[in-house]
C-alpha cells in the first residue's frame, strides 16, 4: 500500500476557523482574554468530539471564532493551516472563511481577509501549498451581510478569493439570498453551498436552481430522492464529502454506515474532505485512510477519489494538470515526482 501522504489531493471543503491547532488557539485566545475549550483527546472520553445536533456544535465554533481578534491572529492561523495541509500531501486547497462576519464583529471589514489572504500567501512560498478562498455566510444571518460577502469576493478574487456561498443550518431557505448568488453568477464569482447535510433532497434541490451552486457541500443526503441522485449525476456536480464530520454531527450513525459507498456506486462525484478537522479529530490524510480502511478502497479508488478533488476544484488549469501528474506518478510508485513533500 502506498503512502497516503504522498498522494497529492486537493482539499475543498474546509472551514478555516475549525482548523486551528489548539496550542493556538490558546495561545491566541490567553492574548485576547478568551477561554479556549478542550480539544479532541485533551477533555473527558479521549477521542474526537460527538455533538448532540447542529446547534451545539454552531455554539461551540462560535466559542472558537471568538478568540480571533487581532491581524495577526489570522495571520497565524493561515500560515499554520498551509502547514499542516502540506503535511497530509495536499497540494492545492479551497478553505472557506466568514470573512464578513469577523470583520462586523471587528469593526474592519477587510482586516481579517486580507491577513487570512497574507498568511495563505506566506504560507504557499514555505510550504507550497496553493489555497484560494470561498467566503461563507450563514443562512441564519442578514441579506445585507451576503451583499457584503460577495463585494468582499469581488474586490479580493485576484488576491485569491474564489468564490461564496451559503453554510450554517441548511432548514434556513436560501431563497431570501437568490438576487445575491444570481449577482454572483453574474460577475463570475463562484457559488458554492451547503446542503443535503442536516436536511435532505428539498435543500439540495434550492441550492441548484435558486442557488446555483456549482458543488453540493456535502450532498451526502442525495441519496433520499432517487430522480434527485439522477439528476445530479446528469449535471456531473461534484459532492464534498466528509465522513468524519457527518458522523461526529449525526449524520451518519458510524463509519461504516457512512453513504460513501452507496454515492459512489451510484455514478455521482465524490471528493473526500474534512470540514472541521481540528474539532472533530481528523486530517484530509486520515479521511483517504478511513476511504482504504472502513471502505476497503484500494490505491487505484483513492487516486480516483483524488483526481475528483482536483478536477471539481476552481483551481487554475496548471495547477490542475501538475496534480494530475502527481497523482499518475504516486500510482506508479515514483515518490520522487509526486509533487508532495512531508511537513512535519
Amino acid at each position: 500500500m502506498r503512502e497516503i501522504t504522498r498522494l497529492p489531493k486537493a482539499h475543498l471543503h474546509v472551514h478555516l476557523e475549525s482548523t486551528v491547532r489548539w496550542d493556538t488557539l490558546r495561545e491566541i485566545g490567553a492574548a485576547n482574554g478568551v477561554t479556549v475549550p478542550d480539544g479532541p483527546g485533551e477533555g473527558p472520553g479521549d477521542g474526537p468530539r460527538a455533538f448532540g445536533g447542529f446547534r451545539e456544535f454552531a455554539d461551540h465554533n462560535a466559542l472558537v471564532r471568538e478568540a480571533l481578534r487581532r491581524p495577526e491572529d489570522f495571520h497565524r492561523i493561515a500560515l499554520e493551516f498551509c502547514a499542516d495541509e502540506a503535511a497530509q500531501g495536499t497540494g492545492y486547497a479551497e478553505v472557506t472563511f466568514t470573512a464578513a462576519s469577523h470583520g462586523e464583529r471587528l469593526g474592519d471589514l477587510d482586516m481579517p481577509l486580507q491577513a487570512v489572504l497574507a498568511g495563505l500567501a506566506e504560507g504557499r512560498e514555505a510550504y507550497g501549498v496553493e489555497c484560494r478562498v470561498l467566503l461563507d455566510h450563514s443562512r441564519r444571518r442578514s441579506v445585507e451581510r451576503a451583499w457584503r460577502t460577495l463585494d468582499l469576493a469581488s474586490r479580493y478574487a485576484a488576491e485569491g478569493v474564489a468564490g461564496i456561498g451559503l453554510a450554517g443550518e441548511e432548514s434556513y431557505p436560501l431563497t431570501p439570498f437568490a438576487e445575491v448568488f444570481q449577482a454572483a453568477a453574474d460577475a463570475g464569482v463562484h457559488v458554492v453551498h451547503h446542503a443535503g447535510e442536516s436536511e435532505g433532497p428539498a435543500s439540495i434541490r434550492e441550492a441548484i436552481t435558486t442557488g446555483r451552486t456549482e458543488r453540493l457541500g456535502h450532498g451526502v443526503r442525495v441519496l433520499e430522492d432517487g430522480d434527485l441522485v439522477a439528476e445530479v449525476r446528469e449535471r456531473r456536480m461534484p459532492l464534498e464529502v466528509c465522513p468524519s464530520s457527518n458522523v461526529a454531527l449525526g449524520v451518519a450513525s458510524s463509519l461504516p454506515a457512512h453513504p460513501l459507498p452507496l454515492l459512489r456506486d451510484a455514478g455521482l462525484i465524490v471528493t473526500l474532505n474534512t470540514d472541521i478537522p481540528s474539532i472533530v479529530g481528523t486530517t484530509l490524510a486520515r479521511e483517504y485512510a478511513v476511504a482504504r480502511d472502513v471502505f476497503g478502497y484500494d490505491d487505484h479508488v483513492l487516486a480516483e477519489l483524488a483526481l475528483a478533488s482536483v478536477d471539481a476544484s476552481f483551481a487554475p488549469e496548471g495547477t490542475k494538470e501538475r496534480l494530475r501528474r502527481g497523482v499518475g506518478a504516486w500510482l506508479a510508485g515514483d515518490a520522487e515526482t509526486t509533487g508532495v513533500t512531508s511537513v512535519t
